[in-house]
C-alpha cells in the first residue's frame, strides 16, 4: 500500500480527503508546513496532496522543501484559486499534477492512480538506466576506467585458452572476480570452477583436499575421496592465495600442471585431469622465490599469463559506480527501500583513498545502509573510522595547503580533485571557486553535476 500525506490548513479538507482515500492508501495529514516536513523525513511518504495556500506559509515553497528533501516523492497541487500562471510555476517547482477546488473524489482517485504509475515507470526507467551504465562493466566487475578496460581486454583474450593465468593485486582488488570471469565467459562455462584457499586450510588436510585420498590412508579416511582437481574435470581450479601454499605441495602442484595427472594420497594410480589452474596472490613471488619459500620453476609455470588487478586509488573515477552498485545491492538484500548519499556523503566517499580497496567500499555501504535511518544517508551514517582516517589525511593535505596528485590517475579525476579543493578552500562559495578556477559559474556547476551529482 502506497503511503500518501494529504497538506491543507483546512482541517475539514484533511479529514475527509483521509476518509476518502484510506481504503486504498496509508494516509498521513497535515495542517501546517512544519509537521508536513516532519512527516516526509520520519515517514516513507510516495506521494504529497498539497494545498497551494498553507495560512501564512506558501504552498509552492514547501514543494521546494519536499523536492530538496525527497525528490523522487510525487506532489499534486491542489487550491481553490487556479491560474494559468500558478499552475506553470508549480510544475516548474517540480509538482506532478495541479487540482482545483472544489475536489471530485473520483478525480482525485484518478490523478493518484496515474501519479503512482507515473512514478513506477520512472523506477523501471531508472533500472533500464542502470542496466545500461552497467554495460561498461564486464562480468559483473564494476569498472569504467581505462586501466579496468584493459584487464576487461585481456580477460576476453584469454579465457578460451588453456594456459595458467597468475592473478596479483592488493587484498580487496577482486582477484577471485577476474578468475570467475575467465571462466564463466569462457568455453568452460558449463564446467565446475572451484576454489580454494591455499592459506586458510592445514597442510595435511590441503593435500588431500586438491589430491584426493584412497581410503584408510590416515585416520578417519573411512572411504575414498576424489580431490579437487579431479572433481574439476574440464573446468577451472581457482587457488587462491597461491603464495602460502608449503613447499612440498608446490612440487606436487608443478606435475600436476606440467604432466595433468594427479595421484591421489595411499595410492600409486595415475589419473589424467583436463584443468586449466589460475593462481592469485597479493605476494611478489619473485621475492619469495628468491628467499626459497617459492619454487622458481612453479612461479614460471603459473606465470604463463599475468594480469594485475588495480588497486582502488588507481582508479578513482570508478568509485561513484561502485558506490552505487554496492548501494542497490545493499538496499535490495535488506529489504529496505530506495536509499540515496546526501551530496556531502558523497564527497567524502569520492575522494577517500580505500587502502582496502573495493571490498572497503561494499563494507562502509552496508554499514551505511544498515543503520542510516530514512532514505538520505548523510556523513554521520559513514562509519567512525572513515571519516577520522580522512580528516587526518586531510589535515596533513592542509599543512601544505595543496592538492594531492598522485601518479596513474587519469585527467578527469585529477580535475575532480583540484575543483573539490578549491571549493572547500572556499567554504562552498561556488563563484569565488569558479573565479579562482578560471571558468564561469556555469561551467563549475556543469562540473559538480558531473562529478558529484550536485545540480
Amino acid at each position: 500500500m502506497q503511503n500518501l500525506l494529504i497538506v491543507d490548513d483546512e482541517p475539514s479538507i484533511c479529514v475527509s480527503l483521509s476518509f476518502a482515500l484510506e481504503d486504498d492508501y496509508a494516509v498521513w495529514t497535515a495542517t501546517d508546513a512544519e509537521t508536513a516536513l516532519e512527516t516526509v523525513q520520519s515517514e516513507q511518504i510516495d506521494c504529497v496532496l498539497l494545498d497551494l495556500s498553507l495560512g501564512q506559509s506558501s504552498g509552492l515553497a514547501l514543494l521546494s522543501q519536499i523536492k530538496t528533501i525527497r525528490p523522487q516523492i510525487t506532489v499534486i497541487m491542489m487550491t481553490a484559486y487556479g491560474t494559468i500562471e500558478s499552475s506553470v510555476e508549480a510544475i516548474k517547482a517540480g509538482a506532478y499534477h495541479y487540482l482545483t477546488k472544489p475536489l471530485h473524489i473520483d478525480e482525485v482517485k484518478l490523478l493518484l492512480d496515474k501519479a503512482f504509475e507515473f512514478q513506477a515507470l520512472h523506477k523501471q526507467v531508472q533500472v533500464l538506466s542502470d542496466a545500461v551504465k552497467q554495460q561498461q562493466s564486464y562480468a559483473g566487475i564494476i569498472g569504467k576506467s581505462p586501466v579496468m578496460g584493459r584487464v576487461f581486454e585481456l580477460i576476453k583474450k584469454v579465457k578460451d585458452i588453456p594456459s595458467s593465468i597468475l592473478i596479483t593485486g592488493e587484498s580487496g582488488t577482486g582477484k577471485e572476480l577476474v578468475a570467475r570471469a575467465i571462466h564463466f565467459e569462457g568455453n568452460r562455462s558449463l564446467a565446475p570452477f572451484s576454489v580454494i584457499n591455499c592459506a586458510a586450510i592445514p597442510e595435511t588436510l590441503l593435500e588431500s583436499e586438491l589430491f584426493g585420498h584412497e581410503k584408510g590412508t590416515f585416520t578417519g579416511a573411512y572411504q575414498s575421496k576424489k580431490g579437487l582437481f579431479e572433481r574439476s574435470h574440464g573446468g577451472t581450479v581457482f587457488l587462491d592465495e597461491i603464495g602460502e601454499m608449503p613447499l612440498s605441495l608446490q612440487a606436487k602442484l608443478l606435475r600436476v600442471i606440467q604432466d595433468r595427472v594427479v595421484t591421489p594420497l595411499g595410492s600409486y594410480e595415475q589419473k589424467e585431469v583436463d584443468i586449466r589452474i589460475i593462481a592469485a596472490t597479493n605476494r611478489q613471488l619473485e621475492d619469495e622465490v628468491a628467499k626459497g619459500t617459492f619454487r622458481e620453476d612453479l612461479f614460471y609455470r603459473l606465470n604463463v599469463i599475468p594480469i594485475r588487478t588495480p588497486a582502488l586509488r588507481e582508479r578513482m573515477e570508478d568509485i561513484a559506480h561502485l558506490v552505487d552498485h554496492f548501494l542497490q545491492r545493499c538496499t535490495l538484500s535488506m529489504g529496505k527501500r530506495e536509499k540515496v548519499f546526501t551530496p556531502e556523503a558523497k564527497k567524502w566517499l569520492y575522494s577517500y583513498t580505500y587502502p582496502g580497496n573495493v571490498r572497503e567500499v561494499a563494507n562502509i555501504v552496508e554499514y551505511a545502509v544498515a543503520l542510516s535511518q530514512g532514505e538520505r544517508i548523510t556523513l554521520e551514517d559513514l562509519p567512525p573510522a572513515l571519516t577520522e582516517r580522512k580528516q587526518d589525511v586531510q589535515g596533513r593535505q592542509s599543512e601544505r595547503d595543496g592538492v594531492i596528485i598522485p601518479n596513474g590517475i587519469t585527467l578527469d579525476e585529477a580535475e575532480r580533485r583540484v575543483i573539490l579543493h578549491t571549493l572547500e578552500r572556499h567554504a562552498g562559495h561556488r563563484k569565488k571557486t569558479a573565479d579562482q578556477l578560471g571558468i564561469s559559474e556555469r561551467g563549475l556547476r556543469q562540473k559538480l553535476k558531473q562529478y558529484l551529482e550536485i545540480e
